[in-house]
C-alpha cells in the first residue's frame, strides 16, 4: 500500500471500529454454526476413539489457535499436544505415533510447512482431521474428515489480518472439545483433577477438604442451659452453635441473631432448645466449595453444618471459603 493509498483511509472512532470487528466475527460464527454437518459428528467419534493423543498442528496464526485447542482438550480430559509443522520436518514427526490422530489447521489448506506432516500421516495411515476453508486443498484432500470453515469477511478492513477466520477456527476447536467432554461423561470432579490451582481450583474443592471436624464442632444438647451453651459457642469461635438431640441428630442452630432476638434477663436460664432456630440449612461433605458459597449467599447465612444423614460431621464458615480463595 502506497502513502497515497494510506492518505485516503477514512478515520473511524475506536468504539465504531470495535463494533464493526465484533459484527464481522459474529457473522462468521453464525455462518459456522449453520455449516455444521455430519462431518462434525464423525470427527467427534474419531477423537473419542483415539488410543493415543490428539496432535494439533498449524502455522502462523493457525498455530497459535492450535496451541489453545490443544490446551483446552487436555484440560477437559483428552490428551493432546501441539506439534509445530516446521519443527515436525526436523525430527518432531517422531512425536506422532500410529495410535494418535492429527488435527491440522490451515485457512487456505495449502500451507507449505504442513506438507511433510501430511505425507507422514498418509504413509503411516494416521487419521487426519482437517480444519480449512478449502476442502479441495492439499489439507482438505489429505484429511480423513474435513471440517470446512465457511467463507467469511475478515474483521480487518483490508481483509489481510486473520481475525474472523481465526475466531472460527478457535470456535470449532471449542465445539469439538465440549462435544468430546460430554461424549465421555467428563464431570466437574474430573475437571478438578486438572485444575487444582488458582480461583478455579479453589471453587472446585469439596467441603470435606476444608471443613472443621470432630472436636472443633460447636455442639450442645437441646436440654443444656444457655449459661453453659454460651460458653461452648464462645469457645469454638464460629458465631454459631449446633443443637443436637440424644441420638446425635442436628435439630437446630443458634446464631448471634437468635441471641439478639431472645435477649433478656432470663436468657441464661433458658435451654438451647428454647433459643434455637429449628431445621437449619445443611449440606453434604461432597458439595463443591463454590456451591456452598452460593447457598450461603442465597440464604444470607455465614455458617453451614455439614451432615451425614441427620448427623453433623462438619462445619464451614464464610471466612473459610474466602481464605481458600472461593468467591
Amino acid at each position: 500500500m502506497t502513502d497515497a493509498d494510506n492518505s485516503k483511509i477514512t478515520p473511524i472512532a475506536p468504539l465504531d471500529s470495535a463494533s464493526r470487528t465484533l459484527d464481522a466475527e459474529i457473522a462468521g460464527l453464525e455462518k459456522l454454526k449453520a455449516s455444521l454437518s455430519e462431518d462434525f459428528v464423525a470427527s467427534v467419534e474419531m477423537l473419542a476413539g483415539v488410543r493415543g493423543r490428539i496432535i494439533i498442528s498449524g502455522m502462523g496464526k493457525s498455530g497459535h489457535i492450535g496451541r489453545k485447542i490443544a490446551a483446552t482438550l487436555a484440560s477437559t480430559g483428552t490428551p493432546a499436544q501441539f506439534v509445530h509443522p516446521g519443527e515436525a520436518s526436523h525430527g518432531d514427526l517422531g512425536m506422532i505415533t500410529a495410535q494418535d490422530i492429527v488435527l491440522g489447521l490451515s485457512w487456505s489448506g495449502e500451507t507449505p510447512e504442513l506438507g511433510n506432516l501430511l505425507a507422514y500421516v498418509k504413509r503411516f495411515k494416521i487419521p487426519l482431521i482437517g480444519i480449512t476453508s478449502n476442502p479441495n486443498s492439499a489439507l482438505g484432500e489429505a484429511a480423513t474428515v474435513c471440517l470446512t470453515l465457511p467463507k467469511a469477511e475478515e474483521a480487518c478492513p483490508y481483509g489481510l489480518a486473520p481475525t474472523t477466520s481465526t475466531t472460527m477456527q478457535l470456535a470449532m476447536g471449542d465445539a469439538l472439545a465440549v462435544a468430546l467432554l460430554q461424549r465421555r461423561g467428563f464431570t466437574n470432579m474430573d475437571f478438578k483433577s486438572f485444575h487444582p490451582g488458582g480461583k478455579l481450583g479453589a471453587g472446585l474443592m469439596i467441603l470435606n477438604d476444608i471443613m472443621h471436624k470432630a472436636d472443633m464442632l460447636p455442639l450442645c444438647e437441646g436440654s443444656m442451659l444457655m449459661s453453659e451453651a454460651l460458653m461452648i459457642m464462645t469457645g469454638k469461635g464460629f458465631g454459631c452453635l449446633g443443637v443436637i438431640n440424644m441420638q446425635g441428630d442436628l435439630t437446630g442452630i443458634i446464631t448471634d441473631g437468635d441471641l439478639r432476638r431472645h435477649m433478656g434477663t432470663d436468657l441464661l436460664d433458658k435451654t438451647a432448645e428454647d433459643i434455637m432456630t429449628k431445621s437449619p440449612k445443611t449440606v453434604s461433605d461432597n458439595m463443591l466449595a463454590a456451591e456452598a458459597l452460593a447457598v450461603m449467599n442465597d440464604n444470607k447465612i455465614q455458617s453451614l453444618f455439614i451432615c451425614e444423614g441427620s448427623k453433623p460431621i462438619g462445619l464451614i464458615h464464610l471466612h473459610d471459603l474466602l481464605r481458600a480463595g472461593v468467591g
